[in-house]
């Protein structure tokens, strides 16, 4: 399956190790595992080709790895003797496809056995997954150490859907990352299924005043309710979070303007000025949008902090 749509940046960019003051680089595997980036494409590329939702689950584990305890694949741990690990935590139940890692890594190790790391595997995985739905592709940074220790409790430092702007912007710059940076990772949300439980509160009984959100566009949320019933928890229940939700475009910025985002926190980027304007450019252009997402992604994804190369993505050496 070819690339489709991709449009590439050469992003060159040097990015420090938050915990060793190491660097990550974009060459790091030239001799240890030369072949290390074409294996997992492949891998990312069989998984797609059963199965399109893979990519907006990837692009997901990934961002849900990196705000907890750096990108270290703390995510792809499991839970062991009386430790709930992050996977099992509330905010991470709907996570999935960690399958698509796990062959990754088990033909890298046949490649090269002990070089790479699970931590690198997920964000080239991630990368892979975006340009192979249609959106951008950039070179990713690496030199990433898996962690030993992933914590259920911990997940509730995710940004939550039900988030405002002001508290997406702290989470964000508690990890060094922009409102810029807020407003292109949020683009992320053009893949993907979200289940009632994420966006009822837009739906039914908002708030003492209102029964429905009044920023949510009257139609859309009617279309909602008719999903979401009420006294109604079906535990698939849910919808896409765009019309061409496995296709990788800036269809998600034009539906907030509509008054149609599907979260509270993807609406409330239009409650700020700064995140308001990007909203409106990302909506315009395209390429602006899949620009800004890609140094954001590099950026992102060198908050780091692991210690070990695992052998198996799943359990800490």
């Amino acid at each position: 399956m070819a690339f489709l749509g991709v449009l590439f940046l050469s992003l060159v960019i040097e990015i420090s190790l938050s915990s060793s003051g190491k660097s990550l680089s974009l060459n790091h595997y030239e001799k240890s595992c030369p072949d290390v980036e074409s294996i997992i494409t492949l891998a990312v590329k069989k998984a797609m080709v059963k199965d399109k939702t893979v990519s907006a689950a990837l692009l997901r584990m990934h961002f849900h790895d990196c705000f907890i305890r750096g990108c270290d694949a703390s995510v792809l741990l499991d839970s062991r003797g009386g430790n709930k690990a992050e996977k099992d935590g509330p905010p991470n139940a709907s996570l999935r496809a960690f399958y698509v890692i796990d062959n990754a890594k088990k033909e890298v190790e046949a490649s090269c056995p002990g070089v790479v790391s699970c931590a690198d595997i997920l964000a080239l995985a991630a990368r892979d997954a975006v340009a192979i739905s249609g959106g951008p592709t950039w070179d990713v940074p690496k030199g990433r150490k898996d962690g030993r220790i992933s914590k259920a409790s911990e997940t509730i430092q995710l940004p939550a859907p039900t988030f405002n702007i002001s508290q997406l912007q702290q989470s964000f710059s508690q990890r060094g990352l922009s409102l810029d940076d807020l407003v292109a990772l949020s683009g992320g949300h053009t893949l993907g299924f979200s289940h009632c439980s994420s966006f009822r509160n837009r739906i039914q009984n908002f708030n003492d005043t209102h029964d429905i959100d009044p920023t949510i566009n009257p139609s859309f949320a009617i279309s909602l309710q008719g999903i979401c019933p009420k006294n109604n928890n079906a535990k698939n229940a849910g919808t896409t979070m765009d019309p061409s939700s496995t296709t990788f475009d800036n269809t998600y910025f034009k539906l907030i303007l509509q008054g149609k985002g599907l979260f509270s926190s993807d609406q409330s980027l239009l409650s700020n000025p700064r995140t308001s304007k990007l909203v409106t450019r990302f909506s315009r252009s395209q390429q602006s949008f899949f620009k800004a997402f890609a140094e954001s992604m590099i950026k992102m994804s060198s908050i780091t902090g692991g210690r070990e190369i695992r052998k198996n993505c799943r359990v800490a050496n």
